[in-house]
């Protein structure tokens, strides 16, 4: 028997799940017990990262859920995996940028740090790497996703430069050729996208010849001078709906 993924049933994240049982605890325990007066008999989706389950709840005291699966539930892959190499930004909107990007199924959001990065920000990245992981986790709970996004620490932008994905895009606010041009007419599943982009200051020139250099394509969103989170939300927009069609 298996159930469709677009059921309105609520999905948490598990750290694992090992013969037909799985828990969550702290936190998210809480969240479950004392907002969403979860009891014992009550029916959730719970995802261990892999695979999704339809569980029942088998008991909730205090900080623990203990579940019990009741059967597997089928997900579909994503039709492209995309990975956002952002320029560090103010904090509240790089949170919100984790947010929707993880919405719009990012695999992965490494943030960068530019030229133009500012120090304060730079210096105080990794400390929110476990905030930004949370709010993903959130994120991808809401929109019923299978897998959490890889999270990284914050890296200079030579070594985000190496990106081994198969099409590398540099959002640019400079006129240049819309995003849709350089989609490549022959997509699949299997394709790596990666979106780089700019500190609130913009790239420096020197930046640019390295970009450049490494082979990175500058596209643009139109003559519109966007906010870095606003430019990166519609350029994952753009990638989904073209490996979609």
């Amino acid at each position: 028997m298996t159930y469709s993924v677009f059921m309105a049933r609520r999905r948490f994240f598990v750290e694992s799940v090992q013969n037909g049982q799985a828990r969550i605890t702290g936190h998210n325990a809480h969240h479950l017990i004392h907002v969403l007066r979860a009891e014992p008999g009550q029916k959730f989706e719970i995802c261990d990262n892999h695979d999704v389950y339809l569980a029942e709840i088998e008991s909730a005291r205090k900080d623990l859920v203990a579940f019990t699966v009741l059967d597997r539930i089928e997900a579909p892959e994503p039709s492209v995996h995309t990975i956002l190499l952002a320029s560090l930004i103010k904090f509240d909107r790089f949170e919100w940028l984790v947010e929707k990007a993880t919405e719009f199924g990012v695999s992965q959001i490494v943030p960068v740090i530019a030229e133009r990065t500012e120090k304060g920000l730079e210096r105080a990245a990794d400390k929110r790497l476990e905030r930004w992981k949370r709010i993903g986790r959130e994120a991808s709970e809401q929109s019923r996703r299978a897998r959490l996004p890889d999270i990284q620490l914050a890296i200079p932008l030579l070594s985000a430069l190496k990106s081994s994905a198969n099409h590398r895009f540099m959002l640019d606010e400079e006129p240049g050729p819309p995003i849709l041009a350089v989609v490549p007419a022959q997509r699949s599943p299997q394709d790596c996208v990666a979106i780089l982009l700019g500190p609130e200051g913009g790239w420096t020139g020197r930046e640019r010849a390295a970009i450049a250099e490494c082979g990175w394509k500058a596209v643009s969103l139109g003559p519109q001078i966007l906010r870095a989170e606003t430019a990166a939300i519609a350029a994952l927009a753009i990638i989904n709906a073209a490996w979609l069609s």
